[in-house]
């Protein structure tokens, strides 16, 4: 008899928040262009309703006043609320107020891990299966 069969499993973050170097080339692109790594992610959170290119600048006028934070807040929110995520280590607003690149590259990383591909955009980086099946199988 399984006593643990009741309890719920929650789900976790693939990566942790200081496991940004895992992922080199995402870490260094997030540390040069930051703008990039969010307008990636929140063109696949969206589900491709907002390209990377207009997410990318949204962040960047925000950056000019230092309230990219506050985007980048909201997005991670609407991750976690969309794989039922725990808001880990402390709430969204302060891990991107305090940790913009790492929370970036977690969020990054967390879209790898789940078979996206952020650097493809949300229309590529869906799964279709092929239109026409082989006649020659």
């Amino acid at each position: 008899m399984n006593i643990f069969r009741n309890i719920p499993i929650r789900p976790r973050w693939s990566y942790g928040l200081c496991e940004c170097g895992k992922d080199f080339c995402t870490c260094c692109l997030t540390c040069l262009l930051p703008c990039v790594t969010f307008g990636r992610i929140a063109e696949i959170v969206d589900e491709g309703k907002h390209s990377c290119c207009c997410m990318g600048c949204g962040y960047c006028c925000l950056a000019l006043f230092q309230f990219q934070w506050l985007l980048a807040c909201f997005y991670r929110e609407k991750l976690r609320s969309k794989y039922g995520l725990p808001d880990e280590p402390c709430c969204d607003c302060c891990v991107h107020f305090f940790c913009e690149p790492c929370a970036l590259c977690q969020e990054h990383a967390e879209l790898k891990s789940r078979g996206l591909d952020p650097a493809k955009g949300y229309a590529k980086s869906q799964i279709f299966p092929p239109r026409f099946p082989s006649m020659f199988r």
